[in-house]
């Protein structure tokens, strides 16, 4: 499998929590895209990405999220703010079983091209194949 859990570095004093994160620092990625998922009703992911790597964080809430890498399948449930998904291109992954408070942030390292999405686990599958990946 091509993820790891990171953990965030968390600054604490009388007055709460800070948690900052830096690319490259803190996490194995250049960040040239974030975006969050909030408000969600239905299953999100359901794809793989050819060229970008992400950070899964769960800022409130919870889910979970399925990692598959061709062969090998892991789930993990995201449910501390303080832990961090690392999750490597050419990995399809699902996220589900969202909180109804659930907000999840998502580092990328690459600016957002549908083109360069395996958008269904049939064309995951064949991409592997043609490319040797398996």
């Amino acid at each position: 499998m091509k993820f790891k859990i990171i953990n965030l570095r968390i600054n604490v004093d009388s007055r709460g929590c800070l948690t900052s994160i830096e690319e490259i620092q803190d996490v194995p990625i250049e960040i040239k895209r974030i975006f969050y998922m909030h408000h969600v009703t239905e299953d999100r992911g359901g794809h793989a990405h050819i060229d970008t790597d992400q950070v899964i964080i769960p800022i409130s809430g919870s889910f979970k999220v399925k990692l598959f890498d061709g062969k090998d399948t892991e789930c993990f449930d995201m449910n501390d703010c303080t832990k961090a998904l690392y999750v490597s291109r050419l990995t399809f992954t699902d996220l589900f079983d969202f909180s109804e408070d659930a907000v999840c942030l998502v580092l990328a390292n690459t600016h957002y091209d549908m083109r360069k999405s395996l958008r269904s686990m049939d064309i995951y599958m064949n991409f592997m194949k043609d490319n040797n990946l398996l």
